[in-house]
């Protein structure tokens, strides 16, 4: 057998190391040699005699699950042990499966983070004038009149008046005590005592101002914390539901 050529510290677990067996081996991942791997698992194990004992231990429980799968694949066994040897493997290639798809996952936001921050940019160019192309001042200020150079520097005049100018801000006063949270709550308790269940995008569009639905909210937070109410959705990014809990406040849904 080749002896290995790196260490298993290279790897960043015993799946890792799995996939790279595998890999090595051109096998199928749905369909793995498990007498094959174990030898060159167990060969790779070799080379951590000096390693972490916390960082050993988890290649050798994968270690002992192939010895297992493999010793009992070289035994006659009953229907019963055929069944529970394969739910053994199929548990190890469903977990190497997962490990691979989130590798690649972080191999992806890795390439995606070296992304961020980073800007190209473009040099100054000079762009050559055309020859047949003489440029006139004169012609550029051709159909200009003093009224229109006039009107002009009015405009910018007063758009730099009203940008620097603080006096022309408009002040508006919002009283602290129109919305009360404690209005908003007994407001909500009362719908959910008319009608159990309610659609919280209609609550929301009912309030005439953001500060309503600021407070209007913050109160719901309050229910759901006193477990008054439960909150839901039935799909991904579908409606939110608000529904009344009974007088212990038990539920089997999980609340916001």
């Amino acid at each position: 057998m080749e002896l290995p050529k790196i260490k298993v510290a290279d790897f960043e677990g015993p799946f890792d190391l799995l996939l790279h067996l595998i890999k090595k081996n051109k096998m199928n991942i749905y369909n793995i040699e498990i007498y094959k791997i174990t030898n060159q698992y167990l060969a790779y194990l070799d080379t951590m005699k000096e390693m972490d004992l916390e960082i050993t231990s988890e290649f050798i429980v994968i270690a002992a699950t192939l010895i297992e799968i493999k010793s009992k694949s070289l035994l006659p066994k009953a229907k019963v042990e055929e069944e529970l040897e394969e739910d053994i493997e199929k548990r190890l290639v469903e977990k190497l499966i997962l490990y691979k798809k989130i590798k690649a996952s972080t191999e992806y936001f890795k390439s995606i983070s070296l992304k961020i921050g980073t800007t190209y940019s473009k040099k100054p160019e000079i762009i050559p004038e055309a020859k047949d192309c003489k440029v006139n001042n004169e012609d550029i200020f051709k159909n200009i009149t003093l009224v229109d150079l006039y009107n002009i520097y009015n405009k910018l005049l007063e758009n730099y008046t009203k940008k620097h100018n603080k006096n022309n801000v408009i002040h508006k006063n919002i009283s602290v005590d129109l919305y009360k949270i404690e209005d908003k709550y007994d407001y909500l308790l009362h719908r959910i005592k008319q009608r159990k269940i309610q659609d919280f995008n209609t609550i929301m569009e009912s309030c005439e101002c953001k500060l309503e639905c600021v407070v209007t909210f913050l109160a719901l937070l309050e229910l759901i914390k006193q477990r008054l109410v439960k909150v839901y959705q039935t799909t991904s990014f579908g409606e939110i539901i608000i529904e009344g809990c009974d007088e212990s406040g038990e539920d089997e849904r999980n609340t916001i």
